[in-house]
């Protein structure tokens, strides 16, 4: 992360961050998987898992953040609010994203330590939770992609598909990724302490940089349009649409 802060430094581009923290969490579980010493097929899963997850989502974050030309308005409301000393203040945020990547590694430490030479109901099921989760956040991110391409969408609300069921629905299923590590780390001892995890995430999207300011973001550029997607469409979980008085007239 202090790599990553210096590269910022010379781009002006905090949102490096972000690729970043997806792959130093994907990297902590498969070093996680080499070095534990528990169950060879459990070690595998959560490497696989984790790693999968932190790589496809870095690589995507890297190429739409970073390398795509596009500006992170939430970073941009942060510089607004921090006004002085935001190049320092922004090394404490890097460097508080890689304690946090250590503190939400624990489910796939905790697993990878766990010596139990069966896989448990749990787990499997925890592997079917995450499969539905990596594909929903994968379409959900291909279809906000291909959205903001089209030339013809600029100023408009993405309301493609599963952005017409929820206003996050690539929030939704990252968090669902969190539940089935959850899941898969309730089967080894101390597995518990992984709910800690998925709260925390939630905790984040709901009250820090997640939904508050990237919805602050769209309402300040998108204005009306975006007030009236926020009135008729679910915040997080996907859901049916909700009918307003002016779209019943």
């Amino acid at each position: 992360m202090l790599v990553l802060w210096l590269i910022y430094l010379r781009t002006d581009n905090p949102a490096v961050v972000d690729p970043g923290w997806a792959g130093i969490l994907g990297l902590l579980a498969i070093l996680y998987a080499f070095i534990g010493d528990g169950y060879l097929a459990r070690k595998i899963l959560i490497g696989v898992m984790a790693g999968l997850w932190g790589f496809r989502l870095s690589g995507y974050l890297l190429m739409t953040r970073v390398l795509g030309g596009h500006r992170d308005g939430r970073y941009d409301l942060l510089q607004q609010n921090w006004k002085t000393n935001v190049r320092l203040k922004f090394l404490f945020f890097f460097q508080f994203q890689a304690v946090l990547a250590v503190f939400l590694s624990i489910p796939f430490l905790i697993m990878t330590v766990n010596p139990e030479s069966t896989l448990s109901p749990l787990e499997y099921a925890a592997a079917a939770i995450w499969l539905v989760a990596i594909i929903g956040e994968t379409i959900a991110d291909n279809q906000l992609k291909a959205f903001k391409r089209d030339p013809a969408n600029k100023g408009k609300v993405c309301q493609v598909g599963l952005w017409n069921y929820s206003r996050h629905p690539n929030y939704f299923f990252e968090w669902f990724v969190w539940v089935a590590y959850f899941v898969a780390a309730v089967a080894s001892p101390y597995g518990w302490l992984s709910i800690l995890c998925p709260l925390l995430m939630l905790y984040f999207l709901f009250k820090v940089t997640g939904i508050p300011m990237t919805e602050e973001q769209s309402t300040r550029t998108k204005g009306e349009l975006y007030r009236e997607y926020q009135r008729t469409t679910s915040a997080f979980v996907p859901w049916f649409k909700k009918h307003t008085s002016s779209q019943k007239a």
